[in-house]
């Protein structure tokens, strides 16, 4: 069947870009996609989008929609990410302590046509592969390791048992598994079994100077649990009780309140939240006091929403940080059909269930007055990359570990086959896709210019942060 779908959509025309004369203004698709927001974080959402063009590319997802909404389509649709760029990837903790690798930001997944994602993940390869400095011909190639390696997992994932797939997951020790057995690989990842699934990450690189690089960015990026890392950082003690620590623009309390009064927006959505969870998940949170609620400013494209952070304490060192995110209508919505969820947050809840091999016990869903939200466990071993600091090698690397990952998020909907029997298994999609990126690449170039431009003159206002 896969096979088939090329005679009604070519591989090769996935390399096409070339804008539409009816193109959209993609200022005004910024500023659209402000609308609901709150207004006085607007500016700084639009001063992050500003600074380069790998950072308005991040915030700019519903440019990429319309854009995406014009390309070639096999009409396979899976669950998809949305905005599966290479920065929402990541490591985090299973509910058994392992840590394993795959999407971790969700917020617009909906039910859509796979290409969307690889070309939303292989462009933001090019993007970032320029801004780090590499040639376009060295850009093009990361681009391409990424695509061949999302090809091959997909056609290795189309060949198991749907159960086989359900239940796969790549550990460190699956990402890092590509180098060749010797005595020096084995003690490299002897070395790593303290922080359990690292391993599976760099297992099988046969480069040994690169391998030890990817050892120390890895053990550079691997987050502590929460009362070693998160918990001493991230709160202030007042009478000999721990509240959140204010960090202006990003973490804010409310004025007015006093310390450690929750905001009203979120005491109305905690009843809401507990429902959601399965009774032995309510029975783990009411082991919890909420203790504080802060307001927080994350990423780029989520500034201006409502988001906040709650702490919960079951004893004196026993913390948990909750995250409470809006979840608004997915950037894919007008383009793919509304989602079958009416709540945005039970929408953004079962996109993590079905995409991630393991999702955080803590997802759950709740509607405000106006917005809908859904909550899940901040920072418990979380495993974030500083991709701003990548050269070639390193690229190329992280390139393999996404495609992976992707692969097996959009198996999980159930068309690995048809998808590995589409792309096959020569390099012809994986080409026409790195054209497409350093074509789109350019557009994202122009685009951000243009929204430079706009700042510059005071169309659009924006706060620019200093450098901490």
């Amino acid at each position: 069947m896969g096979k088939a779908m090329r005679a009604s959509c070519p591989r090769t025309s996935h390399a096409a870009w070339m804008p539409p004369s009816n193109r959209r203004d993609p200022v005004q698709l910024v500023l659209e996609a402000d609308k609901g927001r709150r207004p006085e974080l607007v500016p700084l959402r639009h001063g992050r989008m500003v600074r380069s063009p790998f950072s308005f590319y991040r915030g700019a997802a519903l440019t990429m929609a319309a854009d995406l909404a014009r390309s070639p389509s096999t009409g396979v649709h899976v669950q998809a990410c949305g905005d599966a760029h290479l920065c929402n990837f990541g490591g985090f903790a299973t509910s058994q302590r392992r840590v394993i690798f795959s999407i971790n930001d969700l917020d617009e997944t909906l039910p859509a046509p796979w290409e969307w994602d690889v070309k939303r993940l292989a462009a933001s390869f090019a993007v970032a592969s320029r801004e780090n400095g590499l040639k376009d011909s060295d850009a093009k190639d990361v681009v391409t390791t990424c695509v061949r390696s999302y090809r091959e997992s997909m056609a290795e994932l189309g060949q198991r048992k749907a159960l086989e797939v359900w239940t796969q997951s790549l550990g460190m020790d699956d990402l890092l598994g590509s180098i060749e057995d010797s005595a020096e690989r084995r003690r490299d990842v002897e070395h790593l079994k303290a922080v359990r699934g690292v391993d599976e990450l760099v297992g099988g690189i046969d480069d040994a100077g690169l391998r030890m690089r990817a050892v120390k960015v890895l053990r550079k990026a691997r987050g502590k649990n929460i009362s070693e890392d998160a918990f001493p950082k991230m709160t202030v003690l007042e009478g000999g009780l721990p509240f959140i620590k204010d960090e202006p623009p990003t973490i804010f309390h409310p004025k007015g309140l006093t310390v450690g009064e929750i905001p009203q927006v979120f005491q109305r959505l905690l009843s809401g939240y507990r429902a959601t969870l399965t009774s032995s998940y309510q029975c783990l949170l009411d082991q919890f006091v909420l203790r504080d609620a802060a307001f927080k400013v994350v990423g780029v494209g989520s500034v201006g929403t409502t988001c906040g952070v709650l702490l919960f304490m079951a004893d004196e060192d026993d913390p948990l940080f909750l995250q409470v995110k809006e979840a608004r209508v997915s950037v894919l919505a007008p383009y793919a059909g509304a989602s079958a969820f009416s709540n945005q947050g039970q929408r953004v809840v079962h996109g993590h269930r079905i995409m991630q091999p393991s999702s955080d016990v803590f997802l759950g869903w709740a509607r405000g007055p106006r917005r809908d939200f859904y909550f899940r466990q901040l920072r418990d071993i979380k495993v974030s990359f500083d991709v701003e600091t990548f050269d070639g090698r390193m690229m190329h690397l992280y390139a393999n570990w996404c495609g992976k990952a992707l692969a097996l998020s959009h198996a999980r909907s159930g068309s690995s086959a048809t998808l590995g029997g589409y792309m096959g298994k020569s390099d012809v999609f994986d080409q026409a896709i790195a054209a497409f990126s350093m074509a789109y690449a350019d557009q994202n170039e122009k685009d951000h210019a243009a929204f430079a431009r706009a700042v510059k003159r005071g169309k659009v206002k924006a706060v620019i942060e200093k450098a901490r």
